[in-house]
Order: structure tokens, then sequence, then C-alpha cells
């Protein structure tokens, strides 16, 4: 079969071969490629005929007519159809066997398919993922500076949240309800009643009264027992009324209870306003020992773990947990759902400021780079000969022949100037050869 019918002919991959993924191409630029590929041919071939016709004139007008002049174009000629030659057998040499003769070292590409695939793969781990090279790459690309710079504008941060958001519906879509709800039971229910909750409690609370956050908390109870004082008066004359001797007057309980509430309500105003109160020392006093009991004493650490169990097996938390997936799920999905609801808000406005603090701290950029750098150095560091056999084992599969043709395909046109070239290029050296020979002997 001529190289023309074999590459017009249709795709026939050998059994168990597969058609090159990557090398396929779309029928209409298959076809525009296989029009280019036999234009070439032609032209080609065409200088390889014309070389051959003007070798038959010149050597006729040597021979019959005894022109000089002759010797040299015939001498040119004479060489181009050698290069032609030796370069359509070379460009042929690596598709197929030339005119179908099974010559040593010939159709290299269906032979040595394999071995290409093997090289190829040795290359690109050498050259490509070597750890020294990925490095230098991320370097000077600049990741995290590009990438802050990108999300740091509204309309790619609004596009990043959306995928996100497309991703999240996605995953809870496909997450079985019974299965996320055993997890959270069997698993996070069970952890934590193995674990201890005081000690990491009194940690965390130790932490709060170090910070002084816990004196907001503190403001606002002493506020709002100040204010339950003031609006429960009443109470106060109520329980001296009824806790008093009867034999008292009742112009004396209600002195009493003037009084008393007079002061109770000045006591609960001092507490309120004055932040150095005796009471509030008392409070912090007794808080510190709480956080440290909480991490040491057996007893209160018991106690904890009592509360603990007493506050998850209690029937509204059972409830609570038995519905924590399903609730979870309808927030994730309408907030993923809406673009105006505020968690995309608040994920579109964090990546804007992250994107400005990448963009604008350089130490941040540098912590981002290196770490980046560093996961990948790990990853072609451990996983590159993976990586490189994937290229193998995908080549590999292809099957030989087809591989061939589309290959072909693919360079063959540009081979063809091999051709073109080695029918110049002899020309040329045979018409000086014998120039230099006519004036030396």
């Amino acid at each position: 079969m001529s190289t023309d019918r074999a590459l017009a002919a249709s795709p026939r991959p050998s059994e168990g071969g597969a058609i090159p993924a990557g090398l396929g191409l779309g029928p209409v630029a298959e076809e525009q490629k296989r029009r280019d590929l036999r234009k070439m041919k032609m032209v080609a071939t065409g200088f390889l005929l014309g070389a051959t016709v003007v070798f038959f004139v010149m050597r006729y007008l040597e021979l019959h007519q005894a022109q000089a002049w002759a010797g040299y174009v015939r001498a040119a000629a004479e060489a181009g159809m050698v290069g032609a030659l030796a370069d359509w057998f070379a460009v042929t040499a690596l598709f197929r066997h030339p005119l179908g003769i099974p010559i040593p070292h010939t159709a290299i590409i269906p032979r040595k398919k394999d071995t290409i695939g093997d090289s190829l793969g040795d290359f690109v781990g050498e050259n490509f993922l070597s750890e020294e090279v990925v490095r230098d790459k991320l370097g000077r690309v600049e990741v995290s500076n590009r990438v802050g710079t990108w999300i740091a504008q509204r309309e790619n941060a609004e596009r990043v949240t959306a995928e996100l958001a497309t991703a999240a519906r996605g995953i809870v879509t496909v997450l079985k309800d019974d299965v996320v709800q055993d997890l959270i039971e069997q698993v996070l229910v069970r952890k934590l009643l193995e674990k201890e909750v005081g000690p990491p409690l009194g940690k965390l609370l130790e932490g709060v009264l170090t910070d002084g956050a816990h004196r907001h908390l503190v403001d606002l109870v002493c506020d709002r027992a100040y204010d339950w004082v003031t609006a429960n008066q009443e109470m106060v004359m109520r329980v001296v009324h009824d806790r008093a001797p009867m034999w008292t007057p009742r112009f004396l309980d209600d002195m009493m209870a003037d009084k008393l509430f007079t002061e109770i309500q000045g006591y609960a105003w001092a507490v309120k306003t004055d932040p150095e109160h005796p009471l509030r020392h008392a409070v912090d006093r007794f808080l510190e020992e709480f956080a440290k009991d909480l991490q040491s004493d057996p007893k209160t650490i018991a106690r904890a773990e009592q509360v603990k169990v007493q506050v998850v097996e209690h029937p509204d938390v059972q409830k609570f947990i038995g519905q924590a997936w399903g609730v979870a799920k309808g927030m994730i999905l309408d907030a993923a759902a809406d673009p105006s609801s505020e968690l995309r808000g608040r994920v579109r406005d964090g990546l804007m400021a992250l994107g400005a603090r990448m963009a604008e701290d350089v130490e941040l950029r540098s912590r981002l780079d290196g770490w980046l750098a560093d996961a990948a150095g790990y990853v072609v560091r451990h996983y590159r000969g993976e990586i490189t056999t994937l290229i193998t084992d995908t080549v590999a599969k292809w099957d030989a022949e087809e591989t061939s043709r589309k290959i072909e395909l693919q360079v063959g046109r540009d081979l063809q100037f091999i051709r073109i070239n080695g029918t110049v290029v002899g020309a040329l050296a045979g018409l000086v050869i014998y120039t230099v020979s006519q004036l030396v002997f």
C-alpha cells in the first residue's frame, strides 16, 4: 500500500491496541492535515522527478550533442536525485519499511515505540521533574503574588466563590445522610465522651482569664444583677415581711425592708461601676482556682465528666445531634445556591482580603512560595517515578502502527522539507564536486 493510501485509510488499531490519546484529532482537522501532508509529499516527489528529468536530458545533450555545460547540470541533477532518494528513505524509515521491504533499522517508531516511551519518561523525569528545576521555576513564577493580585479583584473573587459553592453543593449532595449522621453520632460524640473535658476546658478558661476577656462577661452579669435588684423592690419587701417576727410592727418591717433594699441596690451599683471592686477580684480568684482544678483536681475533673455525660444524654441534646446533619446540609445548600447569601459574601470578602494581603505583604508571599516549593519538591522527590510511569505505561498501551500513522500525520508535512532540502543541497554539492574535478583534472 502506498503512503498516501495508508494515510487515507481509516484507522484500524490492532487487537488489544488503542488509538493514542492526545494524538487524535477532530475529523475536520485530521482531514486537513492529511491533505497538507499529501500535498507536501507531492511537492517533494516533484523535486525528485524534476531532478530525474533534468539528469536524463542533460545526459543526452552531453553524449549525443557534446554540450560541455550539460555535464555540470547533469552532475547537479544526479547528486540531487541521490540526495532526494536518501532523504526519502530516511524519512520513510521513521514510520514504516520503505517499499514494504523489512530492511534492518527501518520502521523505527513502530518497532521502538516502547523504548521511545521509556526514553521520553526518563527525559521528562530528569529535565522537567527534578527538584531543582521545579523549585527554580516556581521561584521565578511568583505564584503567591499572581494569585493574590488575581483574587484581590472582586470579579475574580466572586468567580472563585461561585466555584467553591458549586463544589460544596456537589460534595454535600453526594454524601449520604445516614452515613454522615452515623459518623457524627458514632465518631464525634463517642470521641467527646471518651476524652476528658475538664483539662482542655481548664486550659481554655486559663487562657481567657490571662487575656482578660472574661471581664466583659462579668460586666454583663453585674449590669443585669443591678437591673434585676432595681426592678424587684417589691420582692425584697415581701421577703422581709414574710421572715419578720409576728410581734414586730408593720411600719418597722417596712423600714427594715427599705433599708435592706437600699443597701443591696447600693452594693450592686458599686460592683457594677467599680472595676476594682473586691467582689470582682473575688470572682477572678474563684475562676483562676476553678481553671486549675479543672486541669489537676480529680474530684473537679470527675464532676465535669458527670456534667458532660448529663448534657450529652439530655433528650434535647440527643434530638439536636440527630438532626444536626440535616440542618447543616440545608444551611449549606441554601447559602451555596444564593449568590447574595451572607456566607458567600463573607467568603468573597475573605478571598479579596487574603488576595490584597498576599499582594502587599512580602513576608507572607515568601512564606507561601516557600511552602509551595517545599510541597512541589516533596512530590517530585518521592513520586517522580510514578509520574513518569504514567507516560511510559500510556505509550506502551498504544497500537504501534496506529501511533506511527498519527505521528506522521502530526509532523510528516514538516519532514517533507528534509526531502526538498536534500534534493537542493545534493544538487549544489554535486555541482561543486563536478566543477572542482573538472578544474583539477
